[in-house]
């Protein structure tokens, strides 16, 4: 067996092992902040384990990101930054000051944008 089987051996149990214990100690927390917080403040019953990760799974996903770096808005975003950078880069000097000139005066002040560094 390879060095890298050999890796593979032992990483993909481990694997296994911390989702299983992530979705014991997720589903238990949710259970027992529920249980101490809302049955007492609004009258609401108790949730068992399984209640308890079932909301942790929905909660994640409808808030969560899935694992994508912000989503569609976040690429959309570091490509309007960076062309707007490159804009800047090519700029003289006049034509920044007169470009600062013009947002002082709808926003109060202006820095030049920064190339985002993709990662």
């Amino acid at each position: 067996m390879s060095r890298r089987g050999r890796r593979l051996a032992w990483m993909i149990p481990l694997g296994i092992v911390g989702m299983v214990v992530f979705i014991f100690i997720g589903g238990e927390i949710v259970k027992l902040l529920w249980n101490w917080l809302l049955p007492p403040l609004f009258g609401w019953r108790e949730i068992t384990f399984w209640q308890g990760f079932g909301i942790l799974a929905l909660c994640r996903i409808l808030f969560g990101h899935h694992g994508w770096r912000g989503g569609p808005r976040y690429v959309a975003r570091r490509r309007i930054r960076e062309r707007m950078h490159e804009r800047w880069q090519q700029m003289t000097p006049e034509e920044q000051e007169r470009y600062r000139q013009s947002w002082r005066g709808r926003c109060g002040g202006f820095e030049p944008p920064e190339p985002t560094t993709g990662a």
